[in-house]
Parts: structure tokens; C-alpha cells; sequence
């Protein structure tokens, strides 16, 4: 959503820069069509790269993070984006009812890690082993569930290697899904405390 809406905004920045610099170079310096459009796609890319660069800034700033950290953090989230379309992309090709809702509940929540870092990037270090360790284990199992699920034959020990490879899923589900309460803690955590100075404020009103 971020990466919409500051696309749109440079987009504005730089069509406005343009519309602008064409208007000032052709009619107040009288400059030929050709350099005034050249002046005016010139201005106009300068202005969105400088509008981007500003925004990206500032986006950083806000979130208390370095440019160097920001980087090594959005380096990392693209390649979780990918690696959790993978995961998405093995667990639909498992067409199975009796743990359709466990592999949409394991698809949710790694996605819902991967927003919530992307929206706040410093996150993404109260996460650090679903990034680094739990995500790799995911997709490794979900694409190797995924092809013995899909074989037409199955010998006994393919059975028992899908059955494992199935329970190990599901406890890496529970385990991802741990993750994202350590990424909430001090949200929880904020909001008992506004609870209790709420329920403190209720008390002292029935006095």
C-alpha cells in the first residue's frame, strides 16, 4: 500500500514538475518546442527521483532506522516476499480438505509477519528467526509435501515420509505463529496497560 501511494505522489511530483518547467521555458524564455520539452522530461525525472529519495528519507526517519539498516531490512523483505509466494504456491497445489484451514491459517500468519515488518520495518528484528530460519523451513516443506502429495503412486515409505513431512508442518505452523506474538508483545503490552489505566479511571469515577 506504501509502495502505491508514494509511486502516485512522485508521479504528481513529476508530472507537475514538468507541466511546470515546459510552461515557464515556452512562454516566459521563449525556448523552442524541442528544448522546452527536453527541459521539461529532464525536470520532470529529477524532481520524482528527488521526491523518492525524500519520501524514502523520511519514511526511514520515522521509523527510527539508518538509511544502511533500512536497506539490509528491504533487502531481506523481498526475498521473504518471494520465498512466501513459493510457500503460497505449493500449499494450493496440496487440494485437501481436512488441512485446507491449517495450510490457509500457516499462509495468513507468515503473511501477516512479512506486512507487519514491510508497514513498520523495525519489526522486522522482533522477527528475526522466522526471516533467517522458520520461512526457509516452510517452503522446504511445503514444496516437498506439496510433490509427494501430488504422485499418483505411493510406495509405504513415500506414505510415512508424507505423513512426517505433514506433522512437522503443522508444528512449524504453531511455531511461526509464536513468532508473530513476540512481533505484538509490546503491542499487547501497551494495551493492558491502557486497560488498566482505563479500568483505574472507571473506578475512580464510581467514587
Amino acid at each position: 500500500m506504501r509502495a502505491i501511494f508514494q509511486f502516485i505522489l512522485q508521479s504528481m511530483i513529476g508530472f507537475t514538475s514538468m507541466t511546470a518547467i515546459w510552461l515557464v521555458s515556452f512562454f516566459i524564455y521563449s525556448q523552442t518546442v524541442l528544448l522546452t520539452s527536453l527541459f521539461a522530461a529532464i525536470g520532470g525525472v529529477v524532481m520524482y527521483i528527488s521526491s523518492k529519495q525524500l519520501l524514502d528519507y523520511r519514511f526511514v526517519k520515522r521509523h527510527g532506522l539508518k538509511k544502511k539498516e533500512y536497506k539490509y531490512i528491504d533487502t531481506n523483505l523481498k526475498e521473504a516476499k518471494q520465498k512466501i509466494s513459493r510457500m503460497h504456491k505449493a500449499l494450493l497445489r496440496v487440494r485437501s480438505f481436512q488441512h485446507a484451514r491449517e495450510n490457509l491459517s500457516i499462509a495468513r500468519t507468515a503473511q501477516k509477519i512479512y506486512s507487519n515488518a514491510r508497514k513498520e520495518p523495525a519489526r522486522f528484528y522482533q522477527a528475526e528467526s522466522f526471516f533467517y530460519n522458520h520461512l526457509d523451513s516452510l517452503v522446504e516443506l511445503a514444496e516437498r509435501y506439496a510433490y509427494l502429495y501430488n504422485q499418483p503412486s505411493k510406495s509405504v515409505e513415500m506414505q510415512q515420509s508424507l505423513k512426517q513431512t505433514r506433522h512437522t508442518l503443522t508444528e512449524l505452523g504453531g511455531t511461526i505463529q509464536k513468532d508473530l506474538h513476540v512481533m505484538l508483545n509490546e503491542d499487547l503490552d501497551t494495551l493492558d496497560y491502557e486497560l488498566d489505566v482505563a479500568k483505574q479511571s472507571l473506578k475512580r469515577s464510581k467514587k
